[in-house]
Order: C-alpha cells, then structure tokens, then sequence
C-alpha cells in the first residue's frame, strides 16, 4: 500500500503593519492562494494586527500569561472561498472572500532555544481554528407612525428580514438587517446591502452608534491579574464593535440605530414585502414587530438581541441623544 504527500505552498511572515514577529511564522497555503492573495487581504491584516498587539501586551509582568508568554508559532490556510466566477486553472475569481485556517499560538521555549529557564517553562496551546471574513455592520430599524408623539414609545416596530441561512439550517431565521463592511464606517458596501435588504435608504448622519462609545467604557483590564500592584491602562487591540462568534471567527459587528417616522400606510406596506436580489439568491421578506417584543420574534439571532440591550442602555442614560436622531422624512426615502 502506497501514499502520497501533498506538497503545500509555504512561505515565511515575519511581520504585519509595522509589527514584527519573534519568531517567524511560518504560513502553510492551499492550491489556490498565493502569499500576496493573504497578505494582501483586509480581514487577514486586521486579525494578524491585533493578535500581534495583544500578544505584545504579556511582556508586561502584569499579564496573566507573561511568566510562560504565548507566541504565535505556524498557520494553516486550510481553505478560502472566492467570490464570483472561478477559473478552474487558478481556482480564484475576482475578490478572496472567506479563508479557514488553522493557528497554531503556543507558549513554551522558541525552536533551537538553549537557555536553561526557557527550555524547563510547559508548551501549551491555544485552540486555533479561525474563520476569516471580517466585519459587517448590524442595524436595528426602528419606524413609528408619525401620528404619535415623537418623545413616545407608542407603537415603535424593529424591522426584521426573513431570509435563508443555510449555516444555521433554516429557510426562514427572522434577524435585524446586516450588511458586510469595507474599512470601518457605514459607507459604500453596507449601506447598499441594507438597501437591498429593506428598501430603506440609509444616510450616515441618519445613524445613531449604539455599541461604539459603550465598549470602550470598561474600566476592567482583562489581562491583568487581580493581585497585581501594578496599576496599567493598556487595552487589548479589539474593535469597538460585538463579536458574534469569538470561539472561531473574526466577524465583529459596530451596531447602528435607524430612527424612522412614518406614515401608517407605509407601515403596513413593509409587513411582507418581499426585497433582495432574488436573481443572486437573496430571498428575503420584510416583518415588523412591535419593539417591545423583538426578543420573541428576534431572540435567536444575537445582533438583535445585542442591539436591543444597547438601545436600552442609551434609553436609560441618555435619551435626549436618541431623540435627536430620529428623522421625519421616511416617505420619501422608503421606496
């Protein structure tokens, strides 16, 4: 009985904006990805980036982990998905979509080291599996009948799709609209897909920032341990944003509010549509439901429920800032 070995594609990454890995990485590729196709993408720049910085933070004596530091040691790009029509020579299109890989951060002595106190600390590993596609933007859409006082919580509908999502087995996952970001503002990409997804035409001023200015409120510093004299501010290099799936992808999500006022009969004219590019595959179909019971109709789909706990949070502390955000020209921008 014979077998055979693939020959993988490798090269050596010894930094990343600016940031210098000690020591090297080395990058194991697949067939259809070359080291300028990785080093060359946003999510993959922004993940290695932050990982370095926070990898950085355990020289402080502080840090949990400094006395056995973790390093960044080997990673496997196991797989990537390619956005549009693929030539079959290459196996890519146009635009790198999504990568899945696997990285291997370890702590314990570096390769060849001969310091006796280096080499008695334990090699221990992290879990390593990582789904890269970086950021989208969340938005709850909450619309009211202009008939109402505006200072009222009388009759306010979050606007949910009703779409398949196939990774979660289902036909119909009912969930706030999303759109996927490129950079880090709600411009271009997103306000398209929202759009899309609605028929709401959506303008950054008409945007209210729910998690951005709360997250960076903490006073805790996670890193540090508790009995630690030393008294540090340092932060982890994370985006302001929820992360919905920390245990295995890099997606973070800055969540936005939509405050609409709106005739009635626009209103009832949502409830049901169907919107997206069906011919691409996008079915999706409009719900409102009142506000109030969004974690009923919405409860499984964590943006929402994220969303809905911080528009709460900014209702109890301020909310004179969200009154100044909502609009009253919704007639002419639902399409």
């Amino acid at each position: 009985m014979s077998t055979t070995t693939e020959t993988r594609k490798q090269f050596i990454l010894s930094g990343c904006r600016g940031r210098q890995l000690a020591p090297p990485c080395k990058v194991l590729l697949p067939w259809n990805l070359d080291s300028q196709d990785l080093v060359s993408f946003p999510a993959f720049n922004e993940w290695l980036s932050k990982l370095l910085d926070n990898l950085k933070l355990q020289e402080d004596p502080a840090h949990t982990f400094h006395s056995n530091a973790y390093k960044l040691r080997e990673i496997d790009v196991q797989a990537v998905d390619w956005f549009g029509k693929i030539d079959p020579k290459t196996g890519k299109s146009g635009k790198l979509g999504f990568i899945k890989m696997q990285v291997k951060v370890e702590s314990g002595p570096n390769e060849g080291e001969t310091d006796e106190m280096e080499l008695r600390k334990p090699r221990q590993s992290l879990p390593g599996a990582v789904f890269l596609r970086g950021g989208s933007v969340g938005m709850l859409i909450i619309l009211q009948p202009n008939d109402v006082p505006k200072d009222s919580e009388k009759d306010k509908f979050a606007l949910l799709t009703i779409q398949p999502r196939i990774a979660a087995a289902s036909l119909a996952f009912a969930e706030i609209p999303a759109g996927m970001l490129e950079g880090h503002s709600f411009t271009g990409t997103a306000a398209k897909e929202i759009k899309e997804e609605t028929t709401l035409v959506v303008k950054p001023d008409d945007l209210f920032a729910l998690s951005e200015n709360v997250v960076t409120q903490s006073t805790i510093t996670p890193w540090k341990r508790n009995t630690s004299p030393q008294h540090s501010h340092a932060r982890e290099n994370l985006h302001n944003a929820m992360y919905p799936s920390m245990g295995a992808c890099d997606e973070f999500l800055p969540l936005y509010l939509c405050q609409k006022r709106v005739p009635r009969g626009k209103l009832q004219a949502l409830q049901g549509r169907a919107t997206g590019l069906r011919d691409e595959g996008e079915m999706i179909t409009l719900k409102l439901v009142p506000l109030d019971e969004l974690c009923v109709h919405g409860g499984r789909d964590g943006k929402a429920l994220s969303a809905y706990a911080f528009y709460q949070y900014h209702r109890s502390k301020n909310p004179e800032a969200l009154l100044d955000k909502v609009t009253e020209d919704g007639l002419e921008e639902l399409k």
